[in-house]
């Protein structure tokens, strides 16, 4: 049996699906550099819990981390968005075309 590989939008909106995962994600963005006990604190979540949170971003190379002795760090890559961005690009130039066609019949209808 052939194993599908995961499209890259779909990694990226799987790992930004999750409302927990999407505000560790905004939190780490928001920040040049985060460690995991700075996202811990005032979370609400366990160390144990924004760890996997994180290695799914990472997965989907969204964020990316840099050892320091005992302590990694965490830093956003944007450029892991790109799929998506493509991805609403494509549909945009979809959703106004048709709104212009609308645009244009509305006309017709109503001069």
């Amino acid at each position: 049996m052939i194993e599908a590989v995961p499209n890259p939008v779909t990694t990226v909106m799987r790992a930004l699906a999750d409302p927990t995962r999407r505000a560790v994600f905004e939190r780490v963005f928001e920040s040049k550099e985060i460690s995991v006990a700075e996202l811990t604190r005032g979370s609400g979540v366990t160390q144990g819990a924004i760890s996997q949170h994180l290695k799914s971003l990472k997965q989907a190379g969204l964020v990316a981390e840099r050892a320091e002795g005992r302590n990694v760090y965490y830093r956003a890559a944007p450029h892991g968005l790109e799929p998506l961005v493509t991805w609403m690009d494509h549909y945009g130039v979809f959703w106004r075309e048709r709104f212009q066609n609308l645009r244009d019949l509305l006309k017709e209808i109503d001069p």
